[in-house]
């Protein structure tokens, strides 16, 4: 079964232009132009495109506001992440998440702080388990 366009993954243009509607929570055209980064340099009909493509996916409403739109993401950006690293698991490491959190400990750059608070979280998510079971 295909899935929905709301359930695949962002492309990177799109990413970044969702990046930044989270951050502000919604935006106009304008909005998001204004908040990309120096030198990235994106013609406003582009952006309109782009806005009114995840706006079609499901990802994003608009609102009638003058002549333009106000986007609004309908997907959060928690949402994303959590679908992104699943999707990372079952095509990348082959459906075993203990093999991206080695990749993660292994290339991930983790300091020691990270580390100590990984341990936290273990710690918590295997007290609320022994808690619920």
């Amino acid at each position: 079964m295909a899935k929905n366009d709301s359930e695949k993954m962002l492309t990177e243009v799109e990413l970044e232009l969702m990046n930044i509607l989270w951050r502000l929570r919604q935006g106009t055209v304008a909005d998001v132009i204004e908040a990309l980064p120096a030198g990235r340099d994106l013609a406003y009909t582009s952006v309109s495109t782009m806005l009114r493509i995840l706006e079609q996916k499901g990802i994003l409403t608009a609102q009638k506001e003058g002549r333009g739109h106000l986007y609004i993401p309908k997907l959060s950006k928690e949402k994303y992440e959590a679908r992104t690293v699943r999707h990372v698991v079952e095509k990348v490491f082959d459906g075993t998440p203990m093999q991206l959190v080695k990749a993660l400990i292994d290339v991930g750059g983790l300091t020691d702080d990270d580390l100590k608070d990984v341990k936290e979280l273990l710690k918590k998510h295997s007290a609320g388990k022994a808690r619920s079971t």
